[in-house]
């Protein structure tokens, strides 16, 4: 395993592509509502990162065909934009975005909720919003890669809901996934020891139901077997000797 640890300067330029990234899926957020296609939501996330002078990171990737991936309800991730897929009222949707500046890349997810959504998903997405600031407050110098899937683990499993196992975290830095992978869940103190410079896309992928999921025919779009709703939040984090940084705010 080839772990890069990051200067300073490398982590303030990877803080500008997040800072990108974050202004990006802000402009795509504020677009979610019902009768939206995914495709609407894609024209102005690729709009937003041309204007602020980033690349998109996933556009070509493993020939991915989009700068977003846009997943609903029982989709998990990798969610493909499509002109005829339209957002309804109750739906969520998981806006995953990744940007490229000056080499450096950012990755970062949210799950947003379509006009009113049932009580049941409103818990949903916030047990998944705050495993993920559970996990970002385990990665500490000193601590190991276990502690945090531990924390997010701990936490979505207290509340009832369940952990994808197939999709995890990864580092970042030059390339969109690096060393280590990063699952969220795990045993504390098991893992990596985490070392100041590390630069990690930490991102619970949370079920209502069971845990298991399937990829769809497009090769792409991952699903809940059972056919219940997943969020997926993300946040790129730097290890740094006062503690995790968000890069991606």
């Amino acid at each position: 395993m080839a772990i890069v640890c990051k200067s300073a300067g490398e982590i303030e330029k990877m803080r500008r592509s997040g800072r990108i990234l974050r202004q990006v899926l802000d402009v795509v957020t504020a677009a979610v509502a019902p009768g939206v296609s995914t495709m609407d939501l894609e024209h102005a996330a690729e709009k937003k990162i041309r204007e602020l002078g980033a690349k998109p990171a996933f556009k070509g990737y493993y020939d991915y065909p989009c700068v977003l991936c846009t997943s609903i309800n029982q989709e998990v991730v990798h969610g493909i934009p499509s002109a005829k897929r339209k957002l309804n009222e109750g739906d969520i949707v998981s806006v995953d975005c990744g940007v490229v500046l000056e080499g450096y890349y950012s990755d970062s997810a949210v799950t947003v909720p379509v006009g009113t959504i049932s009580e049941e998903t409103q818990k949903l997405l916030d047990v998944t919003r705050e495993s993920l600031v559970r996990g970002i407050a385990a990665a500490q110098p000193g601590n190991r890669l276990g502690d945090i899937g531990a924390a997010v683990q701990e936490y979505v499993e207290a509340a009832g809901f369940s952990v994808v196992r197939e999709f995890v975290g990864h580092g970042i830095g030059t390339k969109l996934h690096e060393d280590p992978q990063v699952p969220n869940y795990g045993q504390r103190e098991q893992g990596i020891k985490l070392r100041e410079g590390m630069v990690l896309a930490i991102e619970p992928m949370v079920n209502l139901g069971g845990p298991a999921v399937r990829v769809l025919e497009d090769k792409w779009t991952a699903v809940t077997e059972d056919g219940r709703a997943s969020a997926h939040f993300e946040h790129c984090v730097a290890v740094t000797k006062d503690g995790p940084v968000i890069l991606t705010v």
